[in-house]
């Protein structure tokens, strides 16, 4: 990796990012191999589609806050994303997705039960790299494995009769997205010696940070094509999920808004 592409970057740091993130590569890589040939190619398929790697970037930029990277923050760092791929996978499931990555998703490539038996073995690998890093971090992941659960929960019931359907949905995301990039953050902060505070403050911008990645995602659902975003345009659309895009729309009395209102209110 030759840069990381993002602006006025110091360029200290930006090379020990770029050594961070190679390290994080290659134990990721030999981290998902084990002695069943069909699970290592399944796992390989989403890890090694790509990815902005955005989740280990905040663990070992967090680290910066304490003593910096160690093979403990790289270790979290793979153990936060994957989680992150994990939970792909069996988001593909639920969605019925086609496209991931770019590249043909588990469950279209392979089966359903194929692609959630990965996700699930992905989760065993991030347990086992996980019990290096002292109960604590144990903890933390469970906490936040939990908030994963409950925001999927959530989004597939939706918003009950008579709630806030907005205040609903950024609890969703909150969950959902917002608490793995907590996660990393604290990771990065926690396992680098950074003081209480620090760590606090970072787990509290790691959570803003990522609901904010969860709204653009959404808007880059509906407005960029499969070469952009390497997933089928439309797919919450389709399956009916809630956005704040959609949430603006149904909600917005102005007239020019009133054809696109009734579209989706209907069945697509």
């Amino acid at each position: 990796m030759a840069s990381l592409g993002i602006a006025n970057l110091d360029k200290d740091l930006e090379r020990e990012l770029i050594a961070g993130l190679d390290k994080v590569e290659a134990l990721l890589s030999s981290h998902i191999q084990g002695d069943y040939p069909l699970l290592i190619e399944t796992s390989r398929h989403l890890v090694e589609a790509g990815g902005k790697r955005f989740r280990p970037l905040i663990t070992l930029l967090a680290s910066h806050f304490g003593k910096g990277q160690s093979d403990q923050v790289i270790a979290a760092a793979v153990v936060c994303e994957l989680t992150h791929v994990a939970t792909l996978y069996h988001d593909d499931v639920m969605d019925e997705a086609k496209l991931r990555r770019g590249v043909s998703s588990a469950n279209s490539r392979w089966s359903n039960t194929v692609a959630i038996l990965t996700g699930d073995y992905l989760f065993s690998k991030a347990s086992d790299l996980l019990a290096d890093l002292g109960p604590e971090a144990v903890r933390l992941q469970a906490k936040t494995f939990e908030r994963l659960v409950i925001g999927q929960i959530q989004e597939t019931q939706g918003a009950k009769s008579g709630d806030d359907a907005l205040k609903h949905y950024l609890k969703v995301v909150s969950d959902k997205t917002g608490s793995l990039i907590a996660t990393s953050a604290r990771f990065g902060a926690m396992l680098s010696g950074a003081d209480r505070e620090i760590v606090e403050t970072l787990t509290k911008f790691g959570e803003k940070i990522g609901i904010a990645f969860q709204l653009a995602d959404d808007v880059i659902d509906i407005s960029s094509d499969a070469s952009q975003s390497g997933k089928v345009p439309g797919t919450d659309l389709k399956e009916g999920i809630p956005t704040l895009v959609t949430l603006q729309i149904i909600s917005s009395n102005l007239e020019e808004d009133k054809e696109l209102k009734q579209l989706l209110q209907s069945p697509l």
